[in-house]
């Protein structure tokens, strides 16, 4: 059996809406303390992200357009711009889905372009959420493509706020359609090490969970 240091695949995420800010923080130490790859938070909570995890192993990513994906590509553009300027180092959309299950394709790229135009320039890598428990295969296959055309970096299986997250089936369409021209993000519902061990054999090249599934994951490694 191959063994992984969990902590480094994953994108430790303090994104309930109700969190208090020193739940926040706790959520935000628990995640630098297990070396995560990011600890992935609300808009309002990036200032706070970024001086907690300066000069540790752990970066900053956040939401953009989340959980639904429905403000127009230009406000998604001006999201992304100033998250940048706020320093973080990833950012995880959520395209409009909507559009995908309506096959109107031109308007996916274009409403990932909005923001890739933008993260590209700064280095920042770009997660595009499909939130697949809302696709059929074939849309999840073409929507991976859409991604990969408007540049941007992973395609991502969920929100975790909304119908099933990562599966089996979802996660493999993405590998299938990515063809290692994109990478991809297993996300949603992910709880203990046995989860996280299958995405990562099947490929994936990050996880998203919960916080408070951090430590689950992580000692569940040997």
């Amino acid at each position: 059996m191959k063994k992984y240091e969990f902590n480094r695949y994953i994108d430790h995420a303090v994104l309930k809406p109700e969190m208090t800010r020193d739940e926040v923080r706790d959520a935000l130490r628990l995640g630098i303390d297990y070396k995560v790859k990011t600890v992935c938070v609300r808009p309002c909570d990036i200032d706070m992200a970024v001086e907690m995890c300066k000069g540790t192993e752990t970066g900053v990513s956040c939401v953009l357009a989340f959980p639904h994906g429905t403000v127009p590509p230009e406000i998604k553009r001006m999201e992304a711009e100033l998250y940048i300027q706020k320093g973080v180092d990833e950012i995880d959309m959520v395209v409009n889905y909507g559009y995908i299950r309506s096959k109107m394709w031109d308007e996916v790229e274009r409403d990932i372009k909005a923001v890739s135009g933008v993260t590209r320039p700064a280095k920042v890598l770009l997660k595009v959420i499909l939130e697949t428990s809302q696709l059929t295969e074939d849309e999840i296959m073409k929507a991976t493509e859409c991604a990969i055309n408007a540049g941007a970096d992973f395609v991502k299986s969920s929100t975790g706020f909304y119908g099933e997250g990562a599966t089996e089936k979802t996660v493999q369409a993405m590998l299938k359609a990515a063809g290692g021209r994109i990478l991809v993000k297993a996300s949603g519902g992910i709880r203990n090490a046995e989860q996280a061990r299958k995405f990562l054999d099947m490929g994936v090249s990050r996880l998203g969970n919960g916080f408070s599934s951090t430590p689950v994951i992580c000692n569940g490694s040997e």
